[in-house]
């Protein structure tokens, strides 16, 4: 079918510059998965163990990660999630046009190197579960020393760029499947590991109260003393650690990439699936399984990695969750980077740009020390970003209530923002100036470094033309919205209809993936509650890892078969 002339031009544009359709709108279920697959990630297990380093107690790890949590819940809420859904664009192209081309390149020069490191880092946990399952000996200087490591890297990382290529669909329907197995082996991991902290700590296999498990912690988990002998961080740090630890997507925004696809402003609410599960229930979970894996190697916590505490705590499933949980969270940042690729290099698709950084991904997830420097780059690439976020927030939502206009610097038709600029370098320096001085912990730069940066752009912007009003230019980008709108609607009239498989084959083969999924959770339940010694908690354990391990099997077998009958496609309209 001929491209009416008046929709040439969109055709020639890449879909990630455009506006999301009303019709490729996910409902919250779509991002409750996303969001606990990434957020239940092997960089839990690493969480997990830096709490037990710098020291917190465990009544400060219960309740300063539930608060730390819920406010970045929130953050993703009232933030990110209004701007995402109103204008239906990523960060990468909004910033385009409210700071200017070569602001924009700068910034997504910035993001396709930090999420192609977190992806690299994510992919190199992956393959140390490998690694250890086949007994490659671990990597322990800045670059590989074993040829066959850097095979298990290269085809780990295969699969994360073949996944992430196909776009948000393939990352959600990769990270639905993914999520709810996660929760349940982090879950029945610490059920699993408890025991033995219990028999090391109090003789007994199950603390009989809650202030035993508390003891249970205090002794031999998070002690209050970190790996130098001082006190440890107290109450207030663990809630900003929580809280901070994804500035880069809330405060920062960057998650405007994935939630423009949410049909409602409140599905922001949908990232609790991750907080909760992922950053609560999870970075609890590691630590227990962590100092249980301790306890039965007689090592201390800080010595292990990833592979030798998920065997210890899941068997042969311990390998599966590390692999799979490294690959959920490379996938998602990939995405990213590969969206801020092609927001630089616009004349070449996502696919072919999130191809490439894909490639450079997989090379650099070669060298080890990109795992075991990613907490440091985490903390700093918030830091970074914040900044960038508060100049959107400002533009967006502050603009429109004082009378500012938005998007005045495209209305101007000018390439270079020199508020946006300056907003941003001032408002590094007074972040990184703070933690220089040290008057305030770490974790809460990014709070007084978003407030200046927001009153600095709003003040910059509008003695550079954001004050004035620009009628005819508002009423042009009007007229070109609802031109998108109608070459979208044209466009959805072309496209392939889906017609989800709900046969009664599909739902029992729901069941059964539900029903290995609950088989796993009572077997993890069995070895917390019914062993009554060392001898048949060992037993247990033992049953577990076995029957644990065909569950997993079954379940992945079971969902992706599900997945693929409900995606059939119907008829063509």
């Amino acid at each position: 079918m001929s491209i009416p002339k008046e929709f040439e031009k969109y055709e020639q544009m890449e879909v990630e510059q455009l506006p999301v359709p009303k019709h490729k709108l996910h409902t919250w279920t779509h991002f409750a998965g996303l969001y606990a697959a990434e957020h239940v990630a092997a960089t839990e297990f690493v969480i997990g163990a830096t709490f037990v380093a710098l020291g917190a107690k465990t009544t400060d790890i219960l309740l300063g990660l539930l608060i730390g949590n819920v406010l970045a819940v929130l953050s993703w809420t009232f933030i990110t999630s209004p701007i995402a859904v109103e204008t239906r664009l990523s960060l990468y192209t909004y910033l385009n046009k409210v700071a200017g081309d070569s602001m924009s390149k700068l910034y997504n020069w910035a993001n396709v190197f930090i999420f192609t490191v977190i992806s690299a880092a994510m992919i190199t946990v992956s393959a140390t579960a490998v690694r250890f399952a086949f007994n490659i000996p671990a990597q322990l200087n800045w670059y590989p020393s074993n040829f066959w490591f850097v095979l298990i890297v290269v085809l780990v990382g295969a699969f994360v760029v073949f996944i992430t290529i196909y776009g948000f669909n393939a990352v959600s329907d990769f990270s639905g499947i993914c999520a709810p197995w996660l929760f349940v082996m982090f879950t029945c991991g610490a059920m699993v590991l408890l025991p033995a902290l219990s028999l090391s700590v109090l003789g007994t296999t199950l603390p009989a109260s809650w202030q035993e498990f508390i003891d249970i912690g205090d002794q031999s988990i998070w002690t209050g003393v970190n790996s130098n002998g001082e006190p440890g961080i107290g109450l207030l740090e663990v809630i900003g650690f929580a809280w901070a630890a994804n500035t880069i997507t809330h405060f920062g925004l960057i998650d405007m990439a994935l939630l423009r696809f949410a049909k409602k402003k409140i599905y922001g609410l949908a990232t609790s699936t991750g907080m909760m599960f992922g950053h609560y229930v999870a970075w609890i979970a590691a630590g227990i399984m962590g100092a249980g894996a301790a306890v039965i190697l007689g090592k201390s916590l800080v010595e292990l990695d990833p592979g030798d505490v998920a065997y210890y705590a899941l068997g042969w499933s311990g390998f599966v969750i590390v692999i799979v949980a490294g690959w959920t969270t490379a996938i998602t940042n990939l995405y990213r980077a590969g969206l801020a690729a092609q927001a630089i290099f616009t004349k070449i698709s996502r696919r072919r740009t999130t191809l490439i950084v894909g490639m450079v991904t997989v090379a650099v997830a070669c060298f080890p020390f990109v795992f075991s420097q990613i907490l440091p780059l985490l903390t700093y690439a918030g830091l970074l970003v914040v900044p960038v976020g508060a100049i959107v927030f400002a533009e967006h939502q502050i603009f429109p209530r004082i009378g500012y206009t938005r998007y005045w610097l495209s209305y101007r038709q000018l390439v270079f923002s020199k508020p946006a600029v300056a907003s941003w370098l001032l408002g590094l320096i007074l972040g990184f100036g703070l933690n220089i001085v040290d008057v305030m912990p770490f974790y809460y730069l990014f709070i007084p470094t978003w407030i200046f940066t927001i009153l600095l752009y709003t003040l910059l912007a509008g003695r550079s033309g954001a004050r004035e009003q620009y009628p005819a230019e508002e009423k042009k980008e009007s007229e070109e919205n609802d031109q998108i709108e109608r070459y979208q609607e044209w466009k959805k009239n072309q496209e392939a209809v889906l017609n989800p498989d709900q046969s009664f084959f599909t739902r029992v083969l729901d069941g059964v993936s539900i029903f290995a999924l609950v088989v796993t959770m009572v077997l993890g339940l069995t070895v917390l509650l019914a062993s009554p010694d060392e001898s048949r908690y060992i037993a247990n354990r033992e049953t577990f890892y076995s029957f644990g391990f065909i569950c997993t099997i079954i379940y992945f077998v079971m969902a992706y078969w599900a997945m693929q009958r409900r995606k059939n496609i119907a008829q063509i309209v």
